[in-house]
């Protein structure tokens, strides 16, 4: 299900592109040049090509732009420079780049030329100022009516739901546009949990913001924390120990496990198989008890540190992996077989909440999103670090794109997790676990680092002042390009499946409302 990618070469590298501008030299972990606004949007025409757009986010004077090269592996930063106030749209483009523009709008107030959809998006008119990242934060303005954009036709009837939910989901706002039971339109609109992380991280020495990036989105605590400490790392050119690196890779690997197998279950539950649920739920718990029982914590919070990790396996801990291990894939392989075998549950998720192949290209869908729907791409593999690096990785791959599919990549990656964390606990090294971050840079230092969570890859770059404290930093979780792709699938679908494609997408509320 694996291949590499067989797009034809650029007909301009993307370095070739870039070096035109000017480099950086602050910038570590990826290359970054400032282009010229015309380069910039010649930049914005190739994206969901040839160029993956991977991030777009502001700071006071310019706008950045990650990109990746998918035909030659070559991953950068474009950047331009602010006139005014203003820069030139990449969404007028690209649709993948609308929800960022907007943010960067009400964020830092910036002016994106050209920018098809001007609504706000994190601002809902609740904040006790406006731009809150400007120079020069603005007063507090009164809440205008959301203007959702609808559809139009005979007999088309709207349902509002959220945004508050049942359980302890957090809060999100749909709104169906519907033809008796068939969706015609759906549109999300989230926002509501905001809370303001760069702003926070502001000011903080790594140590006291390493906590709140681990914060971004709970459920991947461990990839965030691995981004934002590895980027750290890169602006200091810290050196951190082998088994610290490879300790760092485990828990990813456990925190996939936990994710995968949890949600698996519930996308059974959404389709009424509640057997499935169960059972998925006892393997779940069998990774968060192990993880536990080696680090201290069931999701393993606060253990990726800037400098190494916070804790080491011993003896007893490599017992209970080894167990782990073995007893995970007896059971899953079984659990699997009753999934293929129940033709109720199939009928349910075959050809339900379809993603082409094109949407997942242009919009650079990360993780089994994409890879569901045939994108080649795993940043352990495409923008390896160590220890993947010297780990065997099989992407899995498939065509169909619909809630099936997004299964079974998900239990594909959840055994191949298994036999990573069987191969890891048997390399880990011997050594030290932590070593102390290098003295403060003396001027300004940048640092990128992408690494990949079970939701797929996160980014994070951090830019620090010559005291070593943050000055900017930024995050990107792979849902906010998963969003507007939950919103394409769920069309001329029935209202009764958006639970099942919603499950199976899992996207993540406070990673988005950054």
């Amino acid at each position: 299900m694996s291949e590499k990618h067989t797009d034809a070469p650029a007909a301009r590298k993307l370095m070739d592109m870039l070096g035109k501008g000017r480099a950086e030299t602050a910038q570590q972990g990826a290359a970054r040049f400032t282009v010229p606004a015309e380069e910039w949007t010649a930049l914005a025409r190739r994206l969901g090509g040839d160029l993956d757009m991977m991030a777009l986010w502001a700071d006071e004077a310019q706008v950045h732009m990650a990109l990746f090269d998918r035909a030659h592996g070559d991953f950068a930063i474009a950047s331009v420079d602010l006139e005014d106030g203003a820069y030139p749209s990449v969404g007028a483009h690209h649709p993948p780049a609308l929800l960022p523009e907007r943010i960067i709008r009400d964020m830092h107030g910036h002016t994106p030329e050209g920018l098809p959809d001007t609504r706000p998006w994190l601002d809902h008119g609740k904040w006790p100022l406006t731009h809150p990242l400007a120079a020069e934060p603005g007063a507090p303005h009164a809440p205008e009516p959301y203007h959702f954009l609808g559809a139009r036709g005979d007999g088309l009837h709207q349902i509002p739901v959220g945004p508050v939910h049942a359980g302890i989901i957090e809060p999100g706002h749909f709104r169906f546009f519907c033809a008796g039971e068939i969706v015609v339109r759906l549109e999300a609109r989230l926002g509501y949990t905001h809370k303001g992380v760069e702003k926070l991280l502001q000011g903080r020495t790594p140590q006291e913001a390493a906590p709140v990036c681990a914060r971004i989105s709970g459920d991947s605590t461990v990839a965030w924390s691995w981004a934002f400490a590895a980027a750290v790392e890169a602006a200091l050119k810290a050196e951190i120990p082998p088994r610290a690196v490879w300790l760092r890779a485990l828990m990813a690997e456990m925190e996939r496990l936990a994710n995968h197998l949890g949600d698996t279950g519930a996308v059974c539950n959404d389709a009424a198989f509640a057997f499935m649920h169960a059972h998925f739920g006892v393997l779940r718990e069998d990774v968060l008890r192990a993880a536990k029982a080696c680090f201290g914590h069931r999701l393993m919070m606060d253990k990726v540190i800037p400098g190494g990790v916070a804790a080491d396996l011993d003896a007893d801990g490599f017992m209970v992996m080894e167990k782990l291990i073995a007893g995970l894939r007896e059971r899953l392989m079984k659990l699997m077989n009753v999934y293929d075998n129940t033709a109720s549950l199939l009928d349910r998720t075959r050809k339900t909440g379809i993603l082409s192949a094109d949407l997942a290209r242009q919009f650079a869908a990360g993780g089994y999103v994409g890879r569901a729907a045939g994108r080649d791409f795993d940043a352990r593999r495409d923008l390896p670090c160590a220890p993947y690096d010297h780990l065997p990785l099989d992407v899995a791959r498939l065509e169909a794109g619909d809630v099936d599919a997004r299964i079974r990549i998900r239990m594909s990656e959840a055994m191949q997790s298994l036999t990573l964390c069987e191969r890891i606990i048997r390399g880990m090294p011997d050594g030290e676990i932590l070593a102390g971050l290098p003295d403060a840079p003396g001027a300004p230092a940048e640092g990128v680092a992408v690494r990949e969570s079970f939701r797929g890859d996160v980014l994070l770059w951090v830019r620090l002042d010559c005291e070593g404290r943050v000055s900017r930093c930024y995050a990107r979780d792979p849902s906010l390009f998963q969003w507007p792709l939950l919103e394409a699938v769920i069309e001329n679908n029935i209202v009764g499946d958006f639970p099942l494609c919603n499950k199976s997408f899992n996207c993540s509320y406070s990673g988005s409302d950054l």
